[in-house]
């Protein structure tokens, strides 16, 4: 697959994916990312590389065995469970972060907050 333009490469999409705002030349890129086929699942992708460490620190404080399994699944599964339900409004968020304009989704049954 051909490089997007405006791609920032692995250290701006890992700013992008804790949720910093990237510079212009990085706007094209941040669209499709957003908007193109996929958001849905490109969003839980970014989650993941945020608490995928989260969560293997998590693992590693002190307990019982249980506690050290149970904690950090409790962690990833209600934050993805969180993010899949909101993505709709995390993605509007981001986009007039970046100033781009919010696509009017029919699907969500409301308007774009």
């Amino acid at each position: 697959m051909p490089r997007i333009p405006g791609d920032p490469g692995l250290g701006g999409k890992l700013k992008f994916a804790v949720g910093f705002r990237l510079p212009p030349a990085n706007r094209e890129w941040v669209r499709h990312e957003l908007t193109d086929a996929g958001w849905r699942g490109r969003t839980v992708l970014r989650h993941l590389t945020v608490m995928l460490p989260i969560c293997a620190v998590l693992a590693l404080l002190p307990g019982p065995p249980w506690l050290r399994v149970m904690v950090p699944l409790l962690a990833f599964l209600g934050s993805v469970f969180i993010v899949t339900v909101y993505a709709d409004d995390i993605r509007i968020a981001r986009l007039r972060q970046h100033d781009l304009p919010v696509p009017d989704d029919p699907d969500l049954g409301h308007p774009a907050h």
